[in-house]
């Protein structure tokens, strides 16, 4: 590991350590990694989504919950990036899950995120409506009404959704290159796009940051803790997905030191420039009372204060934005699919593993996982109500699959772990480790995770029955998430052998 052999050599070694084959290419510097983590949480897209959430449900001060989520999931984001360094393999967090806990833990983590991140992709893909109709009325090619509650704007928004999952389905069967070169450009866009929006925010505001401070007249039954706690929802829903940097962990170049590196980058930048777009729009809203700022959220705020040209500059940013954070779930969703199938563990796994010699990318994954997510848009031409649900209990998942990873993790830290196997990347540095904060660390992690997962799957009306039409979704989370485990259990290959089997312990 100190010797003087090319980067690329020494990766390709240290992947065969782990039993596989350097399959995909392994093209991918430290901004494209940083890229893949950042579009993935995407904050331009999620914060225009849902601002509204979090505001409507506890006022001004609900900013107080994005701290507190962001650091429980950095505690997150740190036990990530040790794993990263040290299980530098795509499909991360299955990868991850299977080393800790064995076979059966890691099937689960991957079969949660696999479905978490359909559905994620498909909510991603959907904004396009929320956007593109207001920056030209040609978008709107269905009728005339472009909400997405109603009949027109529905379906209209699932042929938007689906020519943007096309084109993402064909960026990825191109190549790894293209997808990283397209993810760079859109990443730069829209981290220009955050700078400006903060500064055109702090240069029209109405008052002073202390504006957080102010509870609102939310909360007055049962009290307002309760309505903070559900206000954090609309965080607990931004800050996943950092962790995409070790999904394309085989395509990195050097990923023990880059992936660790740019998961807590990409969640960190992510924190500071959300953070600072929610405190501007409190401070440059018009009005905190006039109920707009939770029924139209974000874009309430920006129509407000710029001029159309301007307006219409940003929505476009806002569409790159929206456009790269759906091709960064496809890309983490095919990775995982296609690292679950090298090891035999989904039905046609010969077809699912399969990399295609000139591209260096698993075509077959690509295509399946567009199509799926299209599948999943078409729910929303029948019911936005079940959509919405869809996209708020597969955060729940999300969730779960870390448990799987953090969970395993303390209890192998507690019987020694790390005990072995590589402790220098492949420039001879030591690998990223928490040292002595290690267990504390974890401990946090679980007891975050543990919590949020409660928080997140809570049968609140308010989030999963809005409109009190269907009363058996406000228990939507817990049975999707029992249904989810009982399909999981008749889907486990209980009777293929693990071509790549792992030892805990080891």
């Amino acid at each position: 590991m100190t010797s003087t052999a090319p980067t690329a050599s020494n990766d390709r070694g240290d992947l065969a350590e782990f039993g596989y084959e350097q399959q995909l290419h392994r093209s991918l510097g430290k901004f494209a990694s940083f890229a893949a983590g950042f579009s993935f949480v995407s904050i331009l897209t999620t914060i225009f989504q849902l601002f509204g959430l979090g505001f409507g449900f506890a006022g001004p001060a609900f900013f107080w919950t994005w701290p507190v989520v962001f650091l429980g999931q950095f505690m997150v984001a740190l036990c990530f990036a040790e794993l990263a360094a040290r299980y530098p393999i795509s499909g991360a967090v299955y990868q991850w899950s299977r080393r800790m806990g064995g076979e059966i833990v890691g099937w689960f983590a991957g079969w949660f995120m696999i479905l978490a991140q359909i559905v994620t992709a498909s909510a991603a893909a959907i904004a396009l409506q929320v956007v593109l109709p207001s920056v030209w009325r040609g978008f709107q090619v269905i009728g005339e009404d472009s909400a997405l509650t109603s009949p027109s704007g529905a379906t209209n928004a699932v042929l938007l959704g689906s020519i943007l999952l096309v084109l993402t389905t064909t960026i990825n069967c191109v190549g790894v290159n293209w997808m990283s070169r397209i993810n760079n450009i859109g990443v730069t866009c829209e981290i220009v796009g955050v700078v400006a929006v903060v500064g055109m925010l702090f240069t029209h505001a109405e008052r002073g940051p202390e504006v957080v401070f102010d509870t609102g007249a939310a909360g007055t039954q049962p009290g307002y803790i309760w309505a903070w706690i559900v206000s954090g929802l609309m965080a607990a829903y931004v800050m996943v997905g950092f962790g995409s940097a070790g999904e394309l962990a085989e395509e990195t170049r050097n990923p023990r030191r880059v992936a660790p590196r740019t998961i807590r980058l990409a969640l960190s930048v992510s924190a500071l420039g959300g953070g600072l777009m929610i405190v501007g729009a409190l401070m440059a809203a018009p009005s905190l009372t006039d109920g707009r700022l939770a029924a139209e959220g974000l874009p309430y705020v920006l129509t407000s204060i710029l001029s159309s040209p301007w307006g219409t500059l940003l929505l476009v940013d806002v569409a790159i934005a929206v456009f790269v954070c759906t091709l960064a779930i496809q890309t983490a969703a095919s990775r995982l699919m296609f690292s679950m199938a090298r090891d035999g563990r989904l039905p046609a796994s010969g077809a699912l593993s399969k990399v295609n010699g000139r591209t260096g990318t698993p075509i077959a994954p690509s295509v399946l996982i567009g199509l799926a997510c299209i599948v999943v848009l078409a729910v929303n031409v029948g019911n936005s109500a079940i959509f919405t649900t869809l996209s708020s209990v597969c955060i729940v998942l999300i969730y779960l699959a870390y448990l799987m990873v953090t969970v395993p993790l303390l209890v192998r830290r507690l019987k020694g772990w790390p005990n072995g196997g590589a402790q220098v990347d492949a420039d001879g540095r030591k690998l990223f480790s928490l040292g002595v904060f290690a267990i504390p660390v974890n401990i946090a992690a679980v007891a975050y995770g543990l919590l949020m997962v409660v928080n997140l799957s809570w049968p609140r009306a308010e989030i999963f029955n809005p409109t009190g039409e269907f009363p058996i979704l406000q228990w939507s989370a817990p049975i999707t998430v029992v249904a989810v485990v009982l399909v999981g259990a008749l889907c486990y290959p209980r009777s293929k052998a693990v071509p790549n089997p792992v030892t805990i312990g080891a």
